[in-house]
Protein backbone atom coordinates (compact mmCIF):
# COMPACT_ATOMS: atom_id res chain seq x y z
CA UNK A 1 0.00 0.00 0.00
CA UNK A 2 1.33 3.45 -0.91
CA UNK A 3 2.03 6.05 1.76
CA UNK A 4 -0.96 8.16 0.63
CA UNK A 5 -3.31 5.18 0.84
CA UNK A 6 -1.93 4.21 4.24
CA UNK A 7 -2.51 7.75 5.51
CA UNK A 8 -6.08 7.76 4.20
CA UNK A 9 -6.71 4.33 5.73
CA UNK A 10 -5.44 5.61 9.09
CA UNK A 11 -7.75 8.62 8.86
CA UNK A 12 -10.85 6.59 7.96
CA UNK A 13 -10.03 4.01 10.63
CA UNK A 14 -9.63 6.70 13.30
CA UNK A 15 -12.86 8.47 12.34
CA UNK A 16 -14.91 5.29 12.27
CA UNK A 17 -13.45 4.18 15.60
CA UNK A 18 -14.26 7.56 17.12
CA UNK A 19 -17.84 7.37 15.82
CA UNK A 20 -18.23 3.91 17.36
CA UNK A 21 -16.71 4.84 20.73
CA UNK A 22 -18.78 8.03 20.92
CA UNK A 23 -21.84 5.84 20.23
CA UNK A 24 -22.84 7.66 17.05
CA UNK A 25 -22.49 4.35 15.21
CA UNK A 26 -24.52 1.88 17.26
CA UNK A 27 -23.85 -1.85 17.78
CA UNK A 28 -25.35 -3.84 14.92
CA UNK A 29 -25.34 -0.92 12.48
CA UNK A 30 -24.32 -1.87 8.94
CA UNK A 31 -21.26 -0.14 7.46
CA UNK A 32 -21.56 -0.30 3.65
CA UNK A 33 -18.21 0.32 2.00
CA UNK A 34 -19.69 2.52 -0.71
CA UNK A 35 -21.61 4.71 1.75
CA UNK A 36 -18.62 5.15 4.04
CA UNK A 37 -16.40 5.89 1.05
CA UNK A 38 -18.81 8.52 -0.28
CA UNK A 39 -19.00 10.29 3.08
CA UNK A 40 -15.23 10.42 3.51
CA UNK A 41 -14.38 10.92 -0.16
CA UNK A 42 -12.24 7.80 -0.41
CA UNK A 43 -12.32 4.56 -2.38
CA UNK A 44 -13.99 1.36 -1.24
CA UNK A 45 -10.52 -0.20 -1.05
CA UNK A 46 -9.46 2.35 1.57
CA UNK A 47 -12.66 1.73 3.52
CA UNK A 48 -12.16 -2.04 3.32
CA UNK A 49 -8.66 -1.78 4.80
CA UNK A 50 -9.97 0.44 7.62
CA UNK A 51 -12.79 -2.00 8.38
CA UNK A 52 -10.34 -4.91 8.55
CA UNK A 53 -8.34 -3.04 11.18
CA UNK A 54 -11.47 -2.31 13.17
CA UNK A 55 -12.40 -5.98 12.94
CA UNK A 56 -9.03 -6.92 14.42
CA UNK A 57 -9.77 -4.54 17.30
CA UNK A 58 -13.09 -6.23 17.96
CA UNK A 59 -15.17 -3.20 16.99
CA UNK A 60 -16.49 -4.49 13.65
CA UNK A 61 -17.61 -7.90 12.43
CA UNK A 62 -17.94 -9.08 8.82
CA UNK A 63 -20.87 -11.29 7.89
CA UNK A 64 -20.60 -13.40 4.77
CA UNK A 65 -22.44 -11.90 1.82
CA UNK A 66 -23.77 -9.09 4.03
CA UNK A 67 -20.76 -6.88 4.68
CA UNK A 68 -19.42 -5.15 7.79
CA UNK A 69 -21.36 -4.26 10.93
CA UNK A 70 -20.55 -2.60 14.22
CA UNK A 71 -19.90 -5.50 16.60
CA UNK A 72 -22.45 -6.63 19.17
CA UNK A 73 -20.52 -8.39 21.97
CA UNK A 74 -22.45 -11.04 23.88
CA UNK A 75 -22.86 -10.73 27.65
CA UNK A 76 -20.45 -13.62 28.19
CA UNK A 77 -17.84 -11.94 26.01
CA UNK A 78 -18.42 -8.66 27.86
CA UNK A 79 -17.77 -10.30 31.23
CA UNK A 80 -14.59 -11.88 29.88
CA UNK A 81 -13.37 -8.54 28.53
CA UNK A 82 -13.89 -6.80 31.88
CA UNK A 83 -12.04 -9.59 33.69
CA UNK A 84 -9.05 -9.22 31.38
CA UNK A 85 -9.16 -5.43 31.66
CA UNK A 86 -8.95 -5.54 35.46
CA UNK A 87 -5.89 -7.81 35.32
CA UNK A 88 -4.12 -5.66 32.72
CA UNK A 89 -4.81 -2.35 34.43
CA UNK A 90 -3.60 -3.62 37.79
CA UNK A 91 -0.29 -4.49 36.14
CA UNK A 92 -0.18 -1.03 34.56
CA UNK A 93 -0.45 0.55 38.00
CA UNK A 94 2.28 -1.65 39.48
CA UNK A 95 4.64 -0.69 36.67
CA UNK A 96 3.86 3.03 36.93
CA UNK A 97 4.56 3.02 40.66
CA UNK A 98 8.03 1.75 39.76
CA UNK A 99 8.82 3.81 36.66
CA UNK A 100 6.59 6.76 35.89
CA UNK A 101 8.34 8.92 33.24
CA UNK A 102 9.27 12.47 34.18
CA UNK A 103 6.47 14.07 32.16
CA UNK A 104 3.90 11.44 33.11
CA UNK A 105 2.06 13.30 35.84
CA UNK A 106 1.81 16.45 33.73
CA UNK A 107 0.27 14.47 30.87
CA UNK A 108 -2.19 12.68 33.15
CA UNK A 109 -3.26 15.87 34.89
CA UNK A 110 -3.70 17.66 31.55
CA UNK A 111 -5.94 14.82 30.42
CA UNK A 112 -8.04 15.02 33.59
CA UNK A 113 -8.47 18.77 33.02
CA UNK A 114 -9.74 17.95 29.55
CA UNK A 115 -12.22 15.49 31.09
CA UNK A 116 -13.30 18.16 33.57
CA UNK A 117 -13.95 20.63 30.75
CA UNK A 118 -16.65 18.41 29.21
CA UNK A 119 -18.09 16.96 32.42
CA UNK A 120 -21.88 17.07 32.24
CA UNK A 121 -21.80 18.74 28.82
CA UNK A 122 -20.99 16.09 26.25
CA UNK A 123 -21.65 12.47 27.23
CA UNK A 124 -20.13 10.78 24.16
CA UNK A 125 -16.91 12.80 24.40
CA UNK A 126 -16.74 12.11 28.14
CA UNK A 127 -16.95 8.38 27.43
CA UNK A 128 -14.18 8.60 24.84
CA UNK A 129 -11.91 10.68 27.08
CA UNK A 130 -12.48 8.34 30.02
CA UNK A 131 -11.24 5.44 27.93
CA UNK A 132 -8.29 7.43 26.62
CA UNK A 133 -7.17 8.11 30.21
CA UNK A 134 -6.67 4.38 30.75
CA UNK A 135 -4.81 4.01 27.45
CA UNK A 136 -2.54 6.91 28.46
CA UNK A 137 -1.74 5.14 31.73
CA UNK A 138 -0.65 2.10 29.73
CA UNK A 139 1.41 4.20 27.30
CA UNK A 140 3.32 5.72 30.22
CA UNK A 141 4.62 2.27 31.24
CA UNK A 142 6.76 2.32 28.10
CA UNK A 143 5.61 -1.20 27.23
CA UNK A 144 4.10 -1.17 23.72
CA UNK A 145 2.71 -4.71 24.01
CA UNK A 146 0.86 -3.91 27.22
CA UNK A 147 -0.36 -0.66 25.69
CA UNK A 148 -1.76 -2.48 22.66
CA UNK A 149 -3.65 -4.97 24.81
CA UNK A 150 -5.04 -2.29 27.14
CA UNK A 151 -6.09 -0.17 24.17
CA UNK A 152 -7.97 -3.10 22.66
CA UNK A 153 -9.89 -4.00 25.82
CA UNK A 154 -10.69 -0.35 26.57
CA UNK A 155 -12.13 0.06 23.06
CA UNK A 156 -14.18 -3.10 23.43
CA UNK A 157 -15.42 -1.99 26.85
CA UNK A 158 -16.60 1.28 25.32
CA UNK A 159 -18.54 -0.70 22.72
CA UNK A 160 -19.94 -2.96 25.44
CA UNK A 161 -21.10 0.05 27.43
CA UNK A 162 -22.91 1.49 24.42
CA UNK A 163 -24.78 -1.81 24.09
CA UNK A 164 -25.54 -2.72 27.69
CA UNK A 165 -25.01 0.31 29.95
CA UNK A 166 -28.00 1.72 31.78
CA UNK A 167 -26.38 5.13 32.14
CA UNK A 168 -23.09 6.96 32.11
CA UNK A 169 -21.83 9.39 34.72
CA UNK A 170 -18.56 11.21 34.19
CA UNK A 171 -18.55 12.63 37.71
CA UNK A 172 -17.15 9.66 39.59
CA UNK A 173 -14.91 8.72 36.66
CA UNK A 174 -13.01 12.01 36.66
CA UNK A 175 -12.73 12.11 40.47
CA UNK A 176 -11.39 8.55 40.60
CA UNK A 177 -8.94 9.28 37.79
CA UNK A 178 -7.50 12.05 39.95
CA UNK A 179 -7.36 9.73 42.97
CA UNK A 180 -5.51 7.09 40.92
CA UNK A 181 -2.91 9.68 39.85
CA UNK A 182 -2.31 10.77 43.45
CA UNK A 183 -1.97 7.18 44.69
CA UNK A 184 0.58 6.41 41.99
CA UNK A 185 2.44 9.64 42.81
CA UNK A 186 2.63 8.48 46.42
CA UNK A 187 3.97 5.12 45.28
CA UNK A 188 1.01 3.39 46.92
CA UNK A 189 0.28 0.63 44.42
CA UNK A 190 -2.17 -1.11 46.73
CA UNK A 191 -4.25 2.04 47.16
CA UNK A 192 -4.16 2.83 43.44
CA UNK A 193 -5.25 -0.72 42.58
CA UNK A 194 -8.09 -0.53 45.11
CA UNK A 195 -9.35 2.66 43.48
CA UNK A 196 -8.99 1.15 40.02
CA UNK A 197 -10.87 -2.00 41.08
CA UNK A 198 -13.71 0.11 42.45
CA UNK A 199 -13.64 2.32 39.37
CA UNK A 200 -13.82 -0.54 36.87
CA UNK A 201 -16.37 -2.35 39.02
CA UNK A 202 -18.62 0.71 38.86
CA UNK A 203 -18.22 0.85 35.07
CA UNK A 204 -19.12 -2.82 34.71
CA UNK A 205 -21.97 -2.36 37.19
CA UNK A 206 -23.65 0.14 34.88
CA UNK A 207 -23.91 -2.59 32.26
CA UNK A 208 -26.58 -5.27 32.41
CA UNK A 209 -24.15 -8.13 31.86
CA UNK A 210 -26.38 -10.73 33.45
CA UNK A 211 -29.50 -11.64 31.54
CA UNK A 212 -32.65 -10.91 33.51
CA UNK A 213 -35.60 -12.22 31.53
CA UNK A 214 -38.78 -10.34 32.32
CA UNK A 215 -41.39 -12.31 34.21
CA UNK A 216 -45.12 -12.00 33.64
CA UNK A 217 -45.30 -10.32 37.04
CA UNK A 218 -42.72 -7.64 36.22
CA UNK A 219 -44.29 -6.95 32.83
CA UNK A 220 -47.86 -6.61 34.13
CA UNK A 221 -46.99 -4.75 37.33
CA UNK A 222 -46.54 -1.57 35.29
CA UNK A 223 -50.01 -1.93 33.77
CA UNK A 224 -51.49 -2.87 37.12
CA UNK A 225 -50.59 0.57 38.42
CA UNK A 226 -52.84 2.12 35.77
CA UNK A 227 -55.76 -0.05 36.93
CA UNK A 228 -55.25 1.11 40.50
CA UNK A 229 -55.51 4.78 39.55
Amino acid sequence: MSEDKATLTDAVHDLLRKAIIEQALKPGMRLPEDTVGEQFGVSRTIVRHALVRLEHEGLVITRRNRGAFVAEPSRDEAQNVFEVRRCLENDVIRLLCERMPRSGYDRLEAHVRQEESVRGKDGPVSIRLAGEFHVLLAELTGNPVLTRYVSEVVLRCSLIMSLYARSHSSDCAVDEHSQIIEAIRAGDAQRAIQIMEHHLGAVAGRAELSAHPDSIQSILSHYGKELAQ
